[in-house]
């Protein structure tokens, strides 16, 4: 028994209902109505972390000591999706790329989102959060404006 498969323009007259005998909306209206939620749907969609390659030089000496974060800072990424680091969480050295130094979290695991969620570490120099280390790929996503951390020594 053979199925039948709708058609696209038959999936199109569903979707808009266009009926022939309704006079309150033109059948070419509901189409370009049909289209605009289908690109809006479409653009609601998120965008990938644009990211670059680096080169991650390890620590030689380890475990470094560990830092905290004195007051609460929020980094938006490029994507729109803002992250929280809060304050009191703590973070390790763990090396270097060349935009600055690499913290890891401590007893946790730290996230960045686009399109798919990475694992990321810190990258700071001069006090500022630049961007993200992300360990998985070896890729460093930048920030578009600097956020100032304020870091302690652990107790």
């Amino acid at each position: 028994m053979a199925v039948a498969r709708p058609q696209p323009a038959g999936m199109l007259r569903a979707l808009v209902h266009i009926n022939p005998h309704e006079s309150c909306m033109s059948a070419s209206a509901r189409v370009l109505i049909a289209t605009a939620a289908f690109v809006a749907l479409l653009s609601g969609c998120a965008s990938p972390v644009r990211t670059e390659p680096v080169s991650f030089t390890p620590l030689a000496t380890q475990p470094a000591q560990v830092v905290q974060l004195r007051q609460e800072a929020t980094a938006t990424l490029a994507t729109g999706y803002p992250r929280t680091l809060k304050a009191g969480s703590q973070w390790r050295l763990a090396g270097s790329v060349a935009q600055g130094q690499v913290y890891r979290p401590v007893n946790t695991v730290f996230t960045i989102e686009g399109r798919h969620v990475h694992e990321a570490y810190l990258v700071v120099s001069s006090g500022k959060l630049l961007g993200f280390y992300l360990p998985g790929e070896a890729q460093y996503a930048a920030l578009e404006t600097p956020v100032p951390l304020s870091f302690g020594d652990l107790q």
